[in-house]
């Protein structure tokens, strides 16, 4: 199946463009009996798991899958961008702690935010949907299809 954005090959039955991540029209549906996986990364795991697990640990998870996946832009798309939005937000927690007063409630914000962006990201890419956050997400395409 050709993905009509980039023109990539991708496999029978897949959602997703494992290069440029379009979403397709209509999923194809497999062959009777035949089962076949969801444009699979390098790591043997479906696209959509291995992108959800880059945020499973944020930052941590993102480096992980950073160094080991080869194969799916998807997956690099969604390590990059953990690392990105957790690791700018977990340095500005630690620059924080040294502000008095104003630091512990900036802190209290910005973990509210962590929490929200870590469960709307786990569930944009485990349902195989690139979702990109303002700057970081533009960033980490860049990254990903090198």
């Amino acid at each position: 199946m050709l993905c009509s954005k980039c023109g990539a090959e991708n496999p029978e039955g897949t959602k997703f463009c494992s290069k440029c991540g379009t979403e397709f029209g209509v999923p194809a549906t497999p062959d009777a009996g035949e089962v076949k996986p969801e444009a699979e990364s390098s790591t043997g795991m479906s696209a959509n798991i291995a992108g959800f697990l880059c945020y499973l640990f944020t930052w941590i998870t993102g480096i992980i899958f950073v160094v080991i996946e080869k194969k799916s832009t998807f997956v690099k798309f969604h390590a990059w961008q953990s690392i990105m939005v957790f690791g700018v937000l977990t340095v500005a927690l630690l620059i924080l702690t040294w502000i008095p007063i104003i630091g512990p409630i900036l802190s209290v914000l910005i973990w509210i935010l962590m929490v929200v962006l870590w469960i709307i990201l786990m569930i944009q890419a485990g349902t195989g949907k690139m979702w990109k956050v303002p700057l970081a997400g533009d960033w980490a395409e860049k990254q990903a299809s090198k």
